[in-house]
């Protein structure tokens, strides 16, 4: 596809009133104060060269929506950054950017477009307003650490999508991620702390705890697994260890006090202590920590 082919079909998206019909090189929102956050999915790195275009776009503006529920945010708009490449391909993502834009109410601001050389390399800047703005720092000694849905999906279903075979939902659940946004506008106004479960309940919850100034302990009997996650993975401690060092989940992990019980569904699984670190045990004692606690990005990863 051409630019202009590219943005003509942009123009046929839901567009942000700000957009001004996407004819200008800048747009105007006026709404304040606003939320904004931003991700980059890196082919080969956060999305299969193989998974389907359509899912690629419904992913990059998920993983964004996700970083605005945390924040308990009603969503502006997004911009988006596109490397122009297959014709083919950028005409499924079209498709697929229209799904995931109108599924979640989601308008386009603008963006730009450039020449694709190398791995596609896809930007999302994404603006929430409203927002009750809970920041990852905010948890108090006592406070119990609670978290949305189900944990360990996602790589179960990289997993999955790598092998080619496997339980539809679970590969699902990493390709077409589901941002909490409703639960966020939810528990915004009476969280102590929340985030979004990105890189892994492990990792996200030790950022938690290290920006909160404490100490975390966590149940790993508790983490609660789907359904199709235990007949696919099992239950064992060594399948909960896994599912709480994948990445991928993007639900929603949150501090209240012990006495209160969150308006949404969600499942105590960790309890703040004043100190530092985090532990882990289960029905059988202390559980050693894994060696990687989650997804970090290096150079060359």
């Amino acid at each position: 596809m051409t630019e202009a082919e590219f943005i003509a079909a942009l123009r046929r998206m839901p567009l942000h009133p700000g957009a001004r019909g996407l004819v200008d090189d800048s747009a105007v929102i006026d709404a304040a104060p606003l939320v904004v956050t931003t991700d980059t999915l890196v082919e080969g790195v956060h999305f299969l060269p193989d998974d389907p275009p359509a899912d690629v776009a419904w992913k990059l503006v998920a993983t964004n929506l996700s970083d605005l529920a945390a924040k308990g945010a009603l969503v502006e708009g997004v911009l988006l950054n596109y490397p122009l490449g297959d014709s083919a391909w950028d005409r499924a993502f079209l498709d697929g950017l229209a799904t995931v834009l109108t599924r979640f109410d989601t308008r386009l601001i603008g963006g730009d477009t450039v020449s694709k050389r190398g791995p596609r390399t896809l930007t999302l800047t994404a603006f929430g307003r409203d927002a009750p703005a809970p920041a990852r720092d905010g948890a108090k000694a006592g406070d119990a650490l609670w978290v949305t849905g189900t944990i360990g999906d996602a790589g179960l279903g990289l997993a999955i999508a790598q092998a080619g075979h496997g339980p539809v939902a679970l590969r699902d659940a990493y390709r077409r991620p589901y941002p909490r946004l409703t639960e966020g506008r939810a528990l915004g106004p009476i969280v102590h702390a929340m985030m979004d479960v990105s890189d892994g309940l492990l990792i996200d919850a030790d950022r938690m705890s290290r920006a909160s100034g404490l100490s975390v302990s966590i149940d790993l009997d508790a983490v609660p697994l789907s359904v199709e996650a235990r007949a696919f993975g099992g239950g064992d401690r060594a399948a909960r260890l896994t599912a709480v060092t994948a990445g991928d989940d993007y639900q929603l992990l949150f501090a209240l006090p012990p006495e209160q019980t969150p308006p949404v569904a969600a499942t105590r699984i960790g309890l703040f202590a004043p100190g530092e670190g985090l532990s882990l045990a289960d029905a059988n004692g202390p559980v050693p920590l894994p060696a990687t606690l989650g997804f970090e990005h290096a150079p060359g990863r």
